[in-house]
């Protein structure tokens, strides 16, 4: 019997995907070949933010400390931390796996493959069956990236799959790229004491955001002590008696206990069969779409496998328009709005719209206001007051927020509705802010007077 709707991945994208398709009525069946959940839920966000969540009273501590009203020492218990996590995760995915089969979703485990158009072969544990399908989406999301000479080996040498199944912190580790996940599983794992050495080809950390972002992260990580290489070259990592062996182009070598390459991530686009689709794929792997997330009739490709942003909220919101695309609920193109992304520890990197250099890039107008969180009581009360917040305006509107420091991934929400909505200042102006809050400092961002730049 045909299924309404077929989900390829059970992640973010395709769980939201079959949510949204028993909401609207159909047949829905979703194929997951590992965990439901996805990398999110199992091996990304949620381990990662479990460790930082665990060990976030070590910063805290070390803020008090620097201001003389606090002493004392943290110690976490990884092996225990460890077990909480394994046992929040297959809770999780116990309660994922119940609301799908509440709702009248087939559930089944296998790797699903394209036979040809309307037809997905799955082959899982109890052999292979045929699945008929009126609309397939593809949800299948990414893994981690490496390249020759660059690769994880099982041993010392880790990706960020690897580094989430540690049951201990080594003493040493070497991070190989700086962006969002090498920085968060770097700090996650400087809290256990653990001494960093961070490199990266480019010439700056969380080298998409605001210059002045990478700024101040690169100077936290100053003050953290870690040896910061940037514009380097590695030229080979591997394990040499135990121990990760790193060597540079320079020809200068490296040590430590282990190694993580954070250097992106690649789609999970091989073994579907989209040459029976008549798909081609890039270089890159990403599935190609068009404005309505179409990789061909009646397939849609959502979440990382189409590489248009590899954010995990972005992937559900993508499945859900998919879903309602292919019920005829709406025609119109793909259009998010603005979507939030966050650097999380200490301290947190926000950004929501387009900075000044990508509306310069536009050829748009480009206003700036800003606000330090040294005068706000919430980061005085933490003793964490480096940082602050940035508005963009164009054409007298909010384009895009930026803000550096503690906790602000609190502002998140606010300032997507901000850019979402295009406010003005004076509309701004008119929104009371609660007291003592961290959003005072973007209202102080909003009201400050724009300066062209």
């Amino acid at each position: 019997m045909t299924c309404d709707l077929l989900v390829l991945g059970g992640g973010p994208a395709g769980y939201e995907a079959a949510l949204e398709g028993a909401a609207l009525g159909l047949s829905t069946t979703l194929v997951e070949r590992d965990l439901l959940g996805g990398t999110c839920l199992n091996r990304g966000c949620i381990p990662t933010k479990l460790l930082l969540g665990a060990t976030a009273a070590v910063e805290e501590l070390a803020a008090q400390a620097k201001v003389r009203v606090a002493a004392g020492s943290i110690s976490t218990d990884m092996a225990a931390l460890c077990t909480r996590k394994d046992r929040l995760l297959e809770a999780t995915r116990k309660a994922m796996r119940q609301k799908l089969e509440s709702l009248g979703v087939t559930v089944l485990s296998g790797a699903g493959r394209v036979l040809r158009p309307g037809l997905v072969r799955v082959d899982g544990p109890e052999g292979a069956q045929e699945v008929p399908y009126a609309t397939l989406i593809l949800a299948t999301g990414s893994r981690p990236a490496s390249f020759p000479g660059l690769a994880p080996d099982g041993a010392a040498v880790l990706d960020s799959d690897g580094f989430l199944g540690l049951t201990a912190m080594p003493a040493s580790l070497l991070v190989v790229g700086a962006g969002f996940i090498g920085l968060e599983m770097a700090q996650a794992a400087h809290r256990f004491g653990c001494s960093i050495t961070l490199l990266d080809a480019l010439d700056r950390v969380a080298v998409q955001e605001d210059p002045e972002v990478s700024a101040a992260l690169l100077s936290q990580c100053k003050r953290w002590k870690w040896d910061v290489r940037l514009g380097v070259k590695v030229a080979s990592l591997k394990t040499v008696d135990g121990r990760a062996a790193l060597t540079l182009d320079s020809g200068e070598t490296l040590s430590a206990d282990k190694a993580l390459i954070a250097v992106g991530r690649r789609p999970n686009s091989a073994d579907l069969g989209l040459e029976a689709l008549g798909v081609e794929l890039p270089r890159s792997g990403f599935v190609p779409v068009d404005e309505h997330l179409r990789a061909a009739e009646n397939v849609h490709a959502v979440g990382d496998l189409n590489g248009r942003l590899l954010l995990a909220h972005a992937a559900a919101h993508q499945a859900r328009y998919a879903v309602r695309h292919a019920a005829g609920k709406q025609p119109g193109p793909y259009a998010p709005g603005p979507v939030p992304s966050i650097l999380y520890g200490c301290p947190e990197a926000l950004r929501v719209g387009r900075t000044a250099r990508e509306l310069q890039d536009q050829g748009l107008p480009v206003q700036v206001s800003s606000a330090p969180l040294a005068a706000n009581p919430m980061a005085q009360a933490h003793a964490q007051t480096q940082g602050f917040v940035k508005v963009c305006w164009s054409h007298g509107k909010v384009a895009g927020v930026t803000a550096c420091g503690y906790d602000v991934s609190r502002l998140a929400t606010t300032a997507a509705i901000l850019v979402d909505q295009g406010w003005t200042r004076d509309q701004a102006l008119e929104l009371i802010f609660p007291h003592p809050t961290l959003d005072e400092t973007l209202m102080a961002a909003l009201a400050a007077e724009p300066k062209n730049i």
